[in-house]
């Protein structure tokens, strides 16, 4: 059954076509990957998805419910956590605290959960620190600790490796393959090792429009993507 759908879904700005009559589905439990080359509408589709725009055109469906014209905040409540490209954290606040915020948020025991996302992600022992003196990187792993402390059912990550070390990538990795199938992953990320080690199944965009759908290795094998993305543009 599909957690996310998504039919004809389409937005323009003035003359530009963002996102063009998309039909995307996501099923309950898979992590799937996002890509495309700059400027494919990727950050559209997602703003969409989550209610930070409305759709000129389309639906999308969670859970099968329309969820087209709810606000991003009632979207949440449903249980879909977005984390944003450009870190979102409170940078006069502790981890700890940013994390107890989406804790509280949705009635939760802070006390036992805010340390329990932080270690997730392998920032326990900075949970004093303010979040605004953590590296960039840093910053990326306590947005998705603070995803996680909503306890979603739809995940999604937009280039969620971003700044990160290599040895913390690997953690990554490791969490997001952790979270299946208990919770829902969309991943939009350039890093094409990370998308092949994680993703079930692959969606590429081109101008708006879905260019390939499939498993990792049938997608990276596919001409038409290796033109569009693969090839010459951030792979």
């Amino acid at each position: 059954m599909s957690l996310l759908s998504t039919q004809g879904l389409t937005k323009a700005f003035g003359g530009l076509t963002a996102v063009s009559d998309v039909d995307f589905e996501l099923p309950q439990g898979e992590i799937r990957a996002l890509i495309g080359p700059n400027g494919a509408g990727k950050t559209t589709f997602v703003g969409l998805l989550c209610g930070r725009m409305a759709p000129s055109a389309g639906t999308v469906r969670f859970d099968g419910q329309d969820i087209s014209r709810l606000a991003a905040h009632e979207r949440i409540r449903l249980g879909i956590a977005y984390t944003f490209q450009i870190t979102s954290v409170f940078a006069r606040l502790s981890a700890h605290e940013n994390v107890a915020l989406a804790v509280r948020r949705r009635g939760g025991d802070a006390v036992r959960e805010v340390p329990e996302a932080l270690q997730r992600v392998g920032l326990r022992d900075r949970a004093g620190d303010l979040a605004g003196d953590l590296s960039y990187g840093h910053q990326r792993l306590l947005e998705i600790a603070m995803g996680l402390a909503q306890k979603p059912r739809l995940l999604i990550l937009d280039e969620p490796t971003q700044g990160l070390a290599d040895s913390e990538i690997d953690a990554f990795c490791a969490l997001v393959r952790g979270l299946a199938p208990e919770t829902t992953v969309l991943l939009i990320e350039h890093n094409m090792s990370v998308v092949m080690r994680v993703a079930q199944k692959i969606t590429v965009l081109n101008f708006g429009a879905v260019l390939a759908e499939g498993a990792p290795e049938v997608v990276q094998a596919d001409p038409a993507v290796q033109a569009a993305y693969l090839g010459g543009v951030e792979a």
